[in-house]
């Protein structure tokens, strides 16, 4: 692979930006103002040079995958699409929220083996480094085969503890923010005969794609071996731990939740639902995160904390695209135009931090020797950005930019 410098743009290092340009060549940056020598040049004065996204726990890919309810597209053109608009996006490192449930459907852990096995497939054929996120429903234990298989392979996925089976059951007096703790023997759940409660069932039934009653029913089975949901999350958790891999839980609303979680080796607080939960997570140190599209849009969709409040009081570390990949971009300019930190600060939320949580020490910033995920920007004052250029590890991912000149 030739050498690429990348003249003349305004970089986003790591506590400041500068105009500058990066030389980078075998999949690494190998030099910041550099002589050409040689080099192909791309010329990048008055656009931005940044690190590309690490994207942590994004599910946008759902929707390839299911592009209208009850209707399943083929994987691999799923998996293809999603990684053109992973490239597209800036996103070079990318942790697929793979949902394994008990759910019958899109979340099914047979869908979750279709994913994980045309991902293998794919693998020489991806632009972006697409990994997966195992977002374990607690309450599934028919998917461990999977997790074991997939903590096993090349890519180390991460694993998050996701409980929205206790969350569906909470009784309608009960704000989700104050979900007990999922374990508590006295857990508050709803009659089945409430309002809320059929709606919520119709709509999830229709996604799984079986009757509501069909689907009450399934859900009663599930809940019935409670009792046994514990000893699995320490079997996985255990697993996990074995292999390196990364944990996280999901939508904590209690401090005894992330407590818990903290206890098993997931040190990443994803999507907290409370004040009193970010407060936990930032006095024992664990990393958290919030979504993207929270950030961009100013508040989130559910009334949990605003990201953009959280950041501001140093009770966010990570901004991740959740369900909608150009958040990540998106977050970045309104954050900057809200003048909620410095952009250098604000870059650090999609690239170094959520490259340091799930261990990856590569990537995430730019630096000699570190891997060439970078992202070139057209943002002219005051306008939306656009993104004009990707590399992945060096690579050519995606690009609106003329052919470059020696």
């Amino acid at each position: 692979m030739s050498a690429e410098l990348i003249e003349g743009a305004r970089v986003i290092l790591d506590e400041r930006i500068e105009t500058a340009s990066v030389r980078i060549e075998s999949g690494r940056i190998t030099g910041i103002d550099g002589a050409r020598d040689g080099a192909t040049v791309i010329p990048a004065r008055g656009r931005i040079l940044a690190p590309a996204f690490v994207d942590i726990h994004g599910d946008a890919f759902e929707r390839q995958l299911m592009p209208r309810p009850a209707v399943m597209a083929p994987v691999e053109t799923a998996l293809l699409e999603t990684d053109r608009q992973l490239a597209s996006n800036g996103i070079a490192t990318a942790y697929h929220a793979l949902t394994l449930s008990w759910e019958p459907g899109l979340r099914s852990v047979d869908t979750g083996w279709q994913v994980v096995r045309a991902l293998e497939r794919l693998r020489p054929r991806l632009t972006a480094e697409n990994r997966l996120q195992l977002r374990w429903e607690t309450f599934c234990p028919e998917a461990e085969p999977l997790i074991a298989q997939a903590l096993a392979g090349p890519d180390r996925p991460a694993l998050a503890f996701n409980d929205h089976t206790t969350s569906m059951l909470l009784h309608p007096d009960v704000p989700v923010q104050d979900r007990p703790f999922d374990q508590v023997p006295d857990y508050p759940v709803t009659p089945f005969d409430a309002p809320r409660f059929v709606k919520k069932i119709a709509e999830q039934a229709r996604r799984a794609q079986i009757s509501p009653e069909g689907y009450v029913a399934l859900l009663t089975r599930v809940w019935d071996r409670r009792a046994e949901v514990p000893g699995h999350i320490a079997r996985m958790a255990a697993l996990a731990r074995a292999q390196g891999a990364p944990m996280l839980s999901h939508d904590d609303s209690q401090a005894e939740t992330r407590a818990y979680y903290r206890s098993l080796g997931a040190t990443v607080a994803e999507f907290p639902m409370h004040d009193r939960v970010f407060l936990a997570a930032r006095d024992a140190g664990d990393p958290i995160v919030l979504g993207a599209p929270n950030a961009m849009r100013g508040g989130s969709h559910l009334g949990s904390p605003g990201a953009a409040q959280m950041i501001a009081r140093g009770l966010c570390d990570i901004l991740a695209s959740d369900y909608f990949y150009p958040a990540m971009l998106g977050a970045m300019v309104r954050l900057h135009a809200d003048r909620v930190a410095p952009l250098p600060a604000l870059w650090k939320l999609v690239s170094l931090n959520p490259a340091r949580a799930m261990g990856l020490t590569d990537r995430g910033r730019i630096a000699p020797g570190q891997r060439a995920d970078l992202i070139l920007l057209d943002w002219p004052e005051a306008q939306a950005p656009a993104p004009l250029r990707t590399w992945v590890s060096g690579r050519p991912g995606y690009s609106a930019l003329p052919p470059a000149s020696r």
